[in-house]
């Protein structure tokens, strides 16, 4: 499967990793060339330098063959905005968005985007480690 990410954050890096380690062809994309130190030296996929919000860049790191795009920066509104133009215009068949706004991430998902919220995510996991006997 080819997979394009948007940010090489902490999630975007580890992603990355866990999707080129089974074999998938992997792209990263983001603003900060310094951000690719996070790919560790056996990586087999590709770093390109951009913004993901930008069509050309998209094109540039091979959105038209993509079969999954993954929107996992720190910003929510980028992160939004890359997975419309992923979906609507280049008709990735697989969109996955990152939104830290809960209320924002039942809108987008009502919407038909594919959403995760670590906010939601986390506080469920802590709640249940603190109401397990």
């Amino acid at each position: 499967m080819r997979v394009l990410i948007m940010g090489c954050g902490r999630v975007g890096s580890t992603l990355a990793v866990d999707l080129d380690r089974d074999g998938h062809e992997v792209t990263v994309l983001d603003l900060n060339a310094a951000q690719f130190k996070r790919l560790p030296a056996g990586f087999r996929g590709v770093s390109v330098v951009g913004n993901g919000i930008d069509q050309d860049t998209l094109r540039r790191a091979g959105i038209e063959s993509a079969d999954a795009f993954a929107a996992v920066t720190q910003g929510d509104n980028r992160n939004l905005m890359a997975s419309q133009i992923a979906k609507h215009i280049f008709r990735v068949p697989r969109v996955v968005c990152r939104i830290y706004d809960p209320i924002r991430e039942e809108l987008y998902r009502g919407m038909g985007l594919e959403t995760v919220s670590p906010t939601l995510v986390i506080s469920g996991l802590l709640k249940a480690s603190i109401e397990r006997e």
